[in-house]
């Protein structure tokens, strides 16, 4: 898979650990950043790692701040984004199969490695269900 990863400096050491468990799969992985843990602020990684994805036409964005919560209200900000904050394996799941959520955010501060890397698992596992869900998914995508 083509993923775009990024991060502030709250999410930083998990991106990084979840881009060495993708690459070492054999994933494309791009990094938009950040590339330390020096203080950024996380809306711009954010617009910068949906405007890649939407650009380069990438699998799925994952992105990592503090909590995950302002980092996955500022890509949802993004017209094409739909972006979800998980929190356990079904959320993931989920995220994908009823929402076709093409970024997926976690919380540096929240979540230990393992929990996370089940989550990205998860999410790439599954397959959007079309069915009942495609309307709603269009009504979303359709929201000025």
């Amino acid at each position: 898979m083509r993923i775009v990863v990024g991060s502030d400096h709250g999410g930083f050491e998990l991106k990084e650990e979840l881009k060495k468990r993708l690459m070492d799969q054999g994933h494309e992985v791009l990094d938009v950043g950040c590339h330390d843990k020096n203080m950024v602020d996380y809306p711009m990684i954010a617009v910068d790692l949906c405007k890649v994805l939407l650009a380069q036409g990438k699998d799925f964005g994952l992105l990592c701040c503090g909590t995950g919560i302002g980092i996955s209200i500022a890509a949802n900000k993004v017209k094409g984004i739909r972006a979800a904050l998980c929190t356990d394996c079904y959320s993931a799941r989920m995220a994908k199969e009823h929402n076709n959520a093409n970024v997926i955010a976690f919380g540096g501060r929240t979540v230990g490695i393992e929990h996370a890397w089940a989550m990205v698992q998860a999410y790439m596992a599954a397959e959007f269900q079309h069915g009942i869900h495609e309307p709603r998914v269009k009504m979303i995508d359709e929201i000025q």
